[in-house]
């Protein structure tokens, strides 16, 4: 019984290890592409660098000290990710917004997240995205507000199929 107990215990480290975002190595360099945000009233570009592999989401920006005024990472996924979903900042060491992006290409939630310091990753908490998301969008934390840019304005990157019509009002 304690043999079983004591295999258990071992296949669960070595599952988690090979699971666990903590362990993620660096995913190389990544593709960067431009990026529009159409808030109705003015167009935002950044340059940003595309999340598309598994090993490349779970890795995102963790471990940097600095990312670019007018850059970011997009984290594109080939189905739609569930509302209660989301992200977590283990390993990220600058403050980041979040946009979470629907399959129309419409902003449908934006978060604002914060570096998690601690070295236990169950310590860090998760940031749900509240909408059904196809992307996610991290930029430098302030971005967002700082420019207008916010739920129902469109978000093209290229590969996205065109077709997103802002639902804000504009003043």
């Amino acid at each position: 019984m304690r043999m079983a107990l004591s295999a258990l215990v071992v296949l669960m480290i070595v599952m988690l290890a090979w699971y666990w975002p903590a362990a993620a190595e660096p995913p190389g360099n990544l593709e960067v592409e431009s990026l529009i945000i159409e808030t109705g009233r003015e167009a935002h570009r950044l340059e940003v660098e595309m999340a598309r592999t598994t090993a490349q989401r779970q890795f995102g920006l963790m471990d940097r000290d600095h990312l670019d005024p007018e850059a970011g990472m997009l984290f594109v996924y080939d189905r739609l990710q569930p509302a209660g979903s989301g992200f977590w900042m283990y390993r990220t060491r600058i403050p980041l917004d979040i946009a979470f992006i629907d399959s129309q290409g419409r902003i449908a939630a934006v978060h604002t997240m914060q570096p998690c310091r601690s070295d236990n990753p169950a310590d860090c908490p998760a940031t749900l995205a509240g909408a059904s998301y196809l992307a996610a969008l991290e930029v430098n934390a302030g971005y967002f507000t700082e420019r207008g840019i916010g739920v129902g304005d469109c978000v093209d990157w290229p590969g996205r199929p065109a077709g997103c019509v802002t639902t804000r009002s504009v003043e």
